[in-house]
């Protein structure tokens, strides 16, 4: 039997490089999917790519509840129940020094990547199946230090307390709560990263994050869902409140 037969998952971010290969890989392990992110036109692109009459998407702005509440009603309307939520949508802002960094842009940072994964934990739970797993996206940057990434970094932060309070408060129902902490990926948010620290020198910028990695070299989206396949099922039953680091060893140095 497949690891997720006849589970049920959303997945916000999922026009991502993450969101759409941990997508790939739940429906390869018999779930069904609903991905959610801002545009259509992704979404579109997304499910196209990925083939499956066993996917769909919404529409939804996560930092507005009336939009998470349909996604929530949507999967619900087209698969019956949701079982796994992955709480992953997020933003990266600007690399810059905190005495620089725009005030809208913390705004924003922390509207998307901490509101946002408070409705979803907020309208997400109590719809979910007992048994059930929520997994959210942080970042070894929700765990260390990183001087330009201030507004990302108080963020990722700040998904570890949702992540653990929320944890405390499903447990009656046996539904885990767990967040992620991937190191640098190979994906467009650490282009984006690279060029933002050094315009025109992005290339020099990635060797300099990869040679801080003790494995020298970035994660791949597969990876990270790896993990997030393990954490969506019966087989991590026993893990809750924890943060499941997955960083080719930079929080070991």
């Amino acid at each position: 039997m497949k690891d997720l037969e006849h589970k049920v998952a959303i997945i916000t971010g999922g026009a991502g490089s993450i969101g759409k290969t941990t997508a790939r890989l739940f429906l390869e392990e018999g779930a069904h999917v609903l991905l959610v992110d801002l545009h259509e036109a992704e979404l579109e692109a997304a499910v196209l790519e990925l083939g499956s009459k066993n996917v769909a998407y919404c529409v939804a702005d996560v930092t507005r509840a009336v939009d998470v509440k349909r996604y929530v009603a949507e999967a619900l309307n087209l698969f019956g129940k949701i079982d796994i939520f992955f709480n992953n949508a997020g933003i990266e802002g600007l690399v810059m020094p905190i005495v620089d960094y725009p005030e809208a842009v913390f705004d924003q940072v922390m509207l998307v990547n901490v509101k946002g994964v408070w409705l979803g934990n907020k309208y997400t739970l109590p719809q979910m199946n007992e048994g059930g797993s929520i997994i959210m996206t942080s970042s070894v940057a929700g765990l260390l230090g990183f001087a330009h990434l201030g507004a990302y970094t108080a963020s990722k932060h700040a998904v570890v307390g949702i992540m653990r309070t929320t944890a405390l408060e499903a447990a009656p129902l046996k539904i885990r709560v767990n967040t992620v902490h991937p190191s640098p990926v190979n994906n467009r948010m650490m282009r984006s990263i690279e060029e933002g620290s050094s315009s025109g020198h992005g290339e020099e910028v990635k060797k300099q994050f990869e040679a801080a990695i003790p494995l020298k070299r970035y994660a791949e989206p597969i990876e990270i869902a790896q993990l997030l396949l393990f954490l969506a099922s019966s087989k991590s039953q026993y893990i809750t409140g924890a943060t499941l680091v997955i960083d080719g060893g930079m929080c070991a140095q």
